[in-house]
This record gives structure tokens, sequence and C-alpha cells, in this order.
């Protein structure tokens, strides 16, 4: 039912067009504050009262011929008199039914507070009450009706099992409800439901519980509302305090983890008193922490630019295309799968051909020998898997020839060849040559040795000057120089490829104790070594052939000789520049979470690309381990910087080392990629680098639109790329005419990059004019203490980035979501400080903290909605499990939008 009022202050002419009888023109006077007529079209249900709009009205209209009934009127406002009892003010209550004339009503002045809480039951509306209501959960997925029950069942479940006598301890009301996690949070809210219903117990029986139960599960926002009110009330007074409120952010933040959060509440309870109370009062009522709630977007609006990007919605960019049937959806897919894939398709069929191709050529070529009537179509078999084994032995050095794959990506091969796979070819290889070698091995041991050994006399005659005339037995074949080098390469072979799978090199097998040193990296390293002798025996294997005697017919050397040397040489020029590139430690940082930061002084012609990564060898922890680690700071500094987390015995005793060589005891610092302070040290241990390495990040500058995405310490190559960015922005404005540079709105349709040439030289590159690239950097972390790792480079992103080229979503998974009850006052206050200082609560940075995980659905819609018909370069850098969903929602938004992405992983 909609219904609108026009309303002025009382005049002369008043008594000529009375006003509608009932209460709505009194509060309408203390609202309007004697001004002139407004107009308001409200819509009245039976539990809502909701404001449509205010506007002026026009001059009153001359009376219409059929008023509304008296009777009608005064059924609107016994509605609204009963839902909203607060309206009726003083001079309410003392005027009287049958007074209509303006003229003979008191208006009394409403004071501040109260106006304010008018305002806030106007302004509640049905959409922001829902916005609100998610934000208010203590139960979760209770999103229908049997879910609800399903839930409730195993509560009672759990009853049963912990109640004893019929009766549930308040200590155990946690793990009944399914909060063990969040104990405390859970006894206050037991405490705070037995108050309601006036009661102090210790103890409830499967009644109360499911009364309980059906309270805090409760879809109605008021019962919510009123609950978590209820949780700070705990005088039962009607008025929380400041200290009150201070006890409840302690209790958020002590069920969140937040130890810093809960340091500084006393801080945060002030803020929301001198938000809610600023008359002083001193306390803040039901409807004041309702409008807190209500109003959490609006006060997210206000912070600064960064992390708050209107969203817009993607839908807008979705293709029209809509397959009507199976097969051309089918043949949809298709094409988007090659358009992902065709680098790989192209070169594992190049790859796959050639192998068919030498099978086939060397198992007709043995297939006509004479030896063929002995040993049958195991001969040809054998033969032609031998043929491809040597092929995959010398293809398998390729992927980890790292300086030349390096070179290779600033070439235009990098557009044709996907170097981004080239340990997951490495290991694709080493697969089939498993095959090969069960094939080959297993041929000759169990078909053509037992044949030849059993042969007739008149059989072998035939070859018989291929063993010089003396037909040998099965021990003889096996005892031979062919038979016991390949199985000695069998077995080392088998050694090094067990220990490089995943469950031995990531230690997730778990061996007895004096055995735990047979798995690990170390393990998987060393073992890796073995290859040398099975290269030096694969040589000897391939000259002392029984059926081959003239070289040309010896083949293995032509397949092994290139890349073997190549790889020798790439090992000689490691450890050549390993001793050149002697690095200076600047600066050792010791940061939360286990992790800490070396700042080196850059190495005399060290020249590399953000995205890239190094080789670092401690000599004096081992003189053969070298471990990879990110470029966390930019080509444009002067000095090298990584981030290391200590996950193994060589970064534990890297840590060590360089925090025991230092004089002054290493400082909880933030990773501040500014100003530097050189530390005096005693005589440092030596740290040997090496490369730089491609990395798929590197590539960032080939893309209009960049989506960086970082797990944990997997943020660490995009550092680099950020503050890359904005150095580039910098030296780009530099050329820019002066008049163009004052200039300061966002720019979203125009994106550049700054390219390095071969000499050094930077050269600027131009997408669309401007040269702007912009950026979205997504840091996902579970500690808190994570985000101390590189708050001084998000401060310096959000200082130089002017022009918001960059976005930080900062998204924080230890924390409740942020729909869960224990994280809502967080994030209440987190918006409030945000609103007010645009400084996040946690992070300390100007970009805001997500709770829980991003929706990276939504992400990528908005991504595609704000840049169509732009190509959007997706990087991460992580665990594998969340590179899965990545590659597909890249598919799937290529498929469906006018954004094509394009997906690049790299694992740590």
């Amino acid at each position: 039912m909609t219904r609108s009022w026009s309303y002025s202050r009382p005049d002369a002419d008043a008594s000529h067009h009375p006003p509608p009888q009932g209460m709505l023109p009194l509060f309408l006077n203390d609202l309007v504050n004697h001004q002139d007529f407004v107009e308001l079209t409200l819509e009245l249900d039976n539990d809502s009262l909701m404001l449509r709009s205010i506007a002026p009205a026009p001059p009153p209209p001359p009376p219409p011929p059929d008023p509304l009934p008296d009777d009608s009127l005064l059924s609107i406002t016994a509605r609204i008199r009963t839902k909203f009892p607060w309206l009726r003010s003083a001079s309410s209550r003392a005027s009287t039914a049958s007074s209509l004339d303006r003229d003979d009503t008191a208006a009394v002045p409403m004071s501040a507070r109260d106006a304010r809480r008018l305002n806030a039951q106007l302004q509640r509306t049905r959409s922001s009450a829902q916005a609100a209501l998610r934000g208010l959960r203590f139960i979760s997925n209770t999103t229908g009706a049997s879910d609800a029950n399903e839930l409730w069942r195993r509560v009672q479940s759990r009853f049963h099992s912990l109640a004893q006598g019929g009766l549930l301890a308040r200590d155990d009301f946690a793990e009944c409800i399914g909060m063990m996690d969040s104990k405390e949070f859970a006894l206050r809210i037991f405490d705070a439901l037995a108050r309601r219903k006036g009661l102090r117990i210790s103890k409830i029986n499967v009644e109360e519980l499911h009364e309980f139960w059906l309270k805090i599960s409760d879809q109605s926002f008021d019962a919510r509302l009123q609950i978590f009110f209820d949780m700070a009330d705990s005088n039962e007074d009607g008025r929380i305090t400041r200290d009150e409120v201070q006890e409840l952010i302690m209790l958020s933040a002590s069920a969140n983890n937040l130890a810093r959060l809960k340091e500084r509440a006393e801080e945060y309870a002030s803020l929301i008193m001198e938000e809610l109370d600023p008359e002083n009062l001193g306390y803040i009522e039901l409807w004041q922490l309702e409008t807190l709630l209500l109003q959490r977007d609006t006060y997210m609006n206000y912070s600064r630019p960064l992390s708050t990007a209107t969203s817009v919605g993607w839908s807008q960019n979705l293709s029209s295309f809509n397959p009507k049937t199976i097969i051309k959806s089918a043949t949809t897919t298709l094409h988007s799968v090659i358009l992902q894939n065709w680098q790989r398709i192209w070169i594992l069929f190049l790859w796959g051909s050639t192998m068919a191709a030498l099978f086939v050529w060397k198992f007709l070529q043995y297939k006509n020998r004479a030896a063929f009537n002995i040993m049958g179509y195991c001969l040809p078999t054998a033969k032609g898997a031998a043929e491809t084994l040597k092929f995959n032995m010398a293809l398998i050095l390729l992927p980890v020839c790292r300086n030349t794959l390096t070179w290779l990506r600033s070439t235009a091969a990098r557009s044709v060849v996907p170097f981004d796979d080239n340990i997951n070819f490495h290991k694709l290889i080493a697969c089939f040559i498993a095959v090969g070698i069960v094939v080959h091995g297993g041929v000759h041991l169990a078909c053509d040795f037992p044949r030849l050994a059993r042969s007739s006399p008149e059989e072998f005659e035939v070859i018989s000057s291929d063993f010089h005339n003396k037909k040998p037995s099965y021990k003889e074949l096996l005892m031979s120089v062919e038979g016991v080098t390949g199985i000695v390469m069998v077995v080392l072979m088998g050694i090094s490829f067990t220990l490089a799978t995943h469950r031995f090199r990531r230690n997730v097998v778990k061996l007895p104790w004096l055995l735990n040193r047979l798995a690990g990296f170390n393990a998987f390293w060393y073992s890796h070594h073995l290859m040398g002798i099975v290269y030096l025996l694969l040589l000897v294997h391939g000259t002392f052939l029984f059926l081959a005697h003239s070289w040309t017919q010896k083949t293995t050397w032509v397949y092994i000789v290139f890349p073997l040397l190549l790889y020798l040489g790439e090992r000689s020029l490691r450890a050549c520049r390993s001793e050149y590139y002697s690095v200076e430690i600047l600066k050792v940082s010791v940061l939360p979470g286990n992790v800490f930061s070396l700042v080196m002084l850059k190495p005399r012609g060290f020249k590399y690309r953000s995205g890239q990564y190094i080789f670092l060898q401690c000599p004096s922890i081992s003189q053969f381990e070298w471990h990879p680690f990110s470029i966390t700071s930019a080509p444009g500094d002067e000095y090298l910087s990584v981030h290391i987390r200590t996950v193994g015995d060589w970064t534990r005793e890297l840590k060590r080392v360089f925090t025991d060589h230092v004089n002054s005891k290493p400082v909880l610092a933030r990773a501040k990629l500014g100003h530097l302070v050189n530390m005096e040290r005693k005589s440092q241990p030596r740290l040997l680098l090496d490369g730089p390495y491609g990395a798929p990040a590197q590539d960032y500058q080939n893309y209009d639109v960049l989506l960086l995405v970082g797990l944990g310490i997997g943020a660490t190559p995009f550092v680099s790329i950020l503050k890359d960015l904005l150095n580039n922005s910098r030296t780009i404005e530099e050329h820019t005419p002066t008049e163009s540079t004052t200039e300061t709105s966002r720019s979203e349709d125009s994106f550049g990059s700054l390219n390095t040439t071969p000499s050094g030289k930077r050269k600027l590159q131009s997408r669309t004019g401007t040269g702007q690239a912009q950026a979205y950097f997504y840091w996902v972390t579970r500690e808190a203490g994570s985000l101390e790792w590189f708050k001084g480079v998000m401060d310096e992103v959000a200082e130089m980035d002017r022009k918001g080229q960059i976005e930080l979503h900062n998204y924080l998974t230890s924390v409740y979501e942020e729909s869960d009850a224990r994280s809502t006052l967080i994030t209440m206050v987190q918006a409030l400080n945000h609103a007010k200082h645009g400084v996040d609560i946690l992070s300390g940075t100007r970009a805001r903290t997500h709770f829980a995980r991003p929706d990276w659905k939504e992400v990528f819609g908005r991504i595609a909605s704000k840049h169509a018909y732009k190509t959007v370069g997706v990087f991460y850098c992580g665990m594998p499990m969340l590179a899965k969903e990545l590659k597909r929602l890249s598919l799937e938004f290529t498929r469906k939008t006018a954004t094509r992405f394009e997906f690049h992983k790299e694992y740590f």
C-alpha cells in the first residue's frame, strides 16, 4: 500500500485546508521543522514502513471532490502507531483524536538524537535490512527448512553424546552447536539467551537447547540483532557503554585470533562511541547499533578509492551467444579450449609425431633384418622403444636449461612456445622415458633374450657373426656390457624418479626416523645428480650393440651430445657467474609468520625484469645446494631484495646464519622498499647469487590489464611488478608535457607499459595512447601477521599511485567471513576506521582487508565488465589448488564475455 502526504508549516490559511487526521502530520511537523511543503511517499506493509521518496511538493491543489475517508486514514495511522510506538511525541499525546486544527496542536521540537533515531527508522528499507542480515549470522547454511532441520539433528545428536543426566553443561554449549573453535563467543551467546528468559543457569535440557537454537538460527534480522545487542548488554539496562563495546570487540578479536586488534580494542570502542553517541551520553541503544549495521556499506563508500572501486554488473558484457544444441555448445567449448591451449597442443603434437616416426622407422628397419626370423616382433618393438628413449633422454635436458629459456622468453619464440610449462613438459618426458624403459627392457628380458638363447644352431647361424660365432646363454646376455649397463641405468633412474615424485619430494611419505633423510628436497636434489652417471652409461650402452657394428648405426651419441653439452655449459656458466655475483648484505629484517627478508647490494652489471627469480647458495651451509627465490625489488632500484619463508632445514639455517652475523639484533621490520639503513656487520658469511631466470610473471608487460593473485608468500613476484609499474608511470609522467600532467582523473580505457631494451635503456611503449597499465592485485593469506610482510610496499604503492592505476585487495582467510556474527563487529570497526582515516585496521594500509576467501567469479566478472575487448593477463603464484579454479574461470569468461583472459601459473 502506498500513500503520499504533503505537509507545511501552519499559517493563517491552514484552517481552510485542514490536514489529514492522525499522528503522521505531527511527527512530520517535527521532521521538516516548519519548512515549506515536502511530499513523502511511504510504502507500508505488515512488518515495515519504507520511505520511497522525499521531494518538494507542488502548490496545494483545490480540495478533491472525494477526499480520503477518515476511517481509512485512521486505520493507516493506527498501524503506524502499532509498528512504531516511539513516534508518539509529547505533543501527540497531548492532542486528542478530534483535534484537527494545527493551531491547537503544540509541536515540541525534536532533539538531535530523536531526529537521528527517526531518520534511521525511515531509512531502514528492505534492501538494507537484507544486506545487514547477511552480515549477522550465528549459524551458517540455514537457507532452507531442510538445511535447518539437518543442522538441528546434528546438534541434537551432539547433545545426547555430551549431556549428563539429560542436561547439557554451559561449558559444552559451544561444542554442541558447532562453535568449538569459538568457545568464549558461544558462551556469551548462551548467557545472553539465558538472560532473555530471566534465568541464571549453568545447565539446560534438550527443550531449552532447541529454544536457544531456534533463536540463534532465526532468519529475522531483528531477532539476530537483539541477541547480538544482549551479548554486550550484560546488565540488561537496554544500553551499551563503551566498556561493554570494548569487551565485545575483544571477544570478536579472540574468536578470530587477531591479537593486534585485541590490543587496540579500547581505541576502536571509542571510535564507535564517537560515531554513534555524539551527545556524549556514555551509551548507545539498540537502534544505534542497528544503524551502524545498516550503514556499513555507506561507510565503506566514503573510504579511499583503493580496493573499493565500484562494482559494475558484469552481465552487461556477457556474450549474447546462447547455444541451442549440444553440438553448438560442444563446438564453442572446444574452440575456447583450443584458443587457450593451442601452444601446448602443437608442441605435444610435434613431440608425439616425432616419437611415432622414430619408432616406426626403427621398427621397419629391424623387421627386415635376419635376426627378425629368430626373435620375431620382439626385436623391432624393443629397438623402436630404444629409439624413442634416445630422443627423450636428449629432449628432457632442454626444459631445465634455464639460461637458454630465459633468453628465448625475450624473443619471438615466446608467442608460439609455452615456456611457462617447461617443468611440466620435463615431467611428462620423464613419464614417457619410464614407459620406454619398461617396453625396451621388458621385451629384451622377457622375449628377445630367451628366444635367442633357445634358438637352434641352424637359426643362429644366420646371425652368428654378430656374436663372434658363439651362441650366448641367457646369463651371458645379462652379464654383457649391454646387459650390465642397462640394468645399472634402470636402477639409478628408478631411484631418481622415485625421489622426484611429489610424495617423496614434499615429505608426504611418513618414513621411520632413520630413513627420513631418504625423502625431502635434499634427497630429490642429490639423487637427480645420479643422472650424470646414467648419461655416461647410456653412451657406453649405445656403443656396444649386438646387432650394430658400424658407427653410422650407433646413433645414441647423435641424440645426446648437443643437449648434454648445452646443459654442461649452462652449469659451468652458473658456477662461474655465482663466484662473480657474491653479494653483500645490506639489511636483514625478521618478519612475522616465519619470514625474513634479505636486502643486498645489486652486483655490478646485474640486470633483471620484475617477476623473475634468482638462486641463492650459502657455502657455509652447503657447497652444493641452490634454492630459488622471487625478486621483490624493482629493476630500477639500486639494491636487490628477496623475502624468504623458513619452511625447511636450509632456510632455517640461512636465517640463523645471517641474523647471528648482524651486530644489532634483527628488528621486527616491515618490507619497505625505500630508505635502506646500512647495518654494522661482522665478517658476514658468503652468499652466492645465480640468475636471473625467467618466470611466467615477467611477461606482464604484454597485457593491457593485469590480474595478479598471490597466495601467502606467493605474493613475492608481484611486489616487484607493482613497484615497477609505478616507476614506469612516473617515468611516463616525466616524458609527458606539463599541461597533460595536471590531469588526475582515473583512466580506464588507456593503458601502456615501459619496456627494457637489450641495452638496458627504457623505451616507452604505448598501448592505447597514454602508456598507462592497470593492475588488480589480490593477496590471499592465512595469518594476520603476514600482512606485515609488505606493509611498506603497500604504503608506497598507495602514496605513489595517485591515478588509481593499481587496486590492492588483501584477503585474510583465518577470519570468519563477513556474514558471520563473530566478525560482524570487526567489519563495522573496519568500515568506520577506513571511512574516517582511510587506513585498514588489520593491514595498516589504505588497502582494505577482506575476510575469508575472494569470490573469484565476481572478481573476473567485474574486470570483464570494466575492460571489454581487452586482454587480461592472469598471473598466479601459490599452491596448485587455486590454480585450477583460476584457469577454469579464465576459460569460462573468455568464452562468455568480450574480454580475453590468459592464465599463467607459478608454483612454490
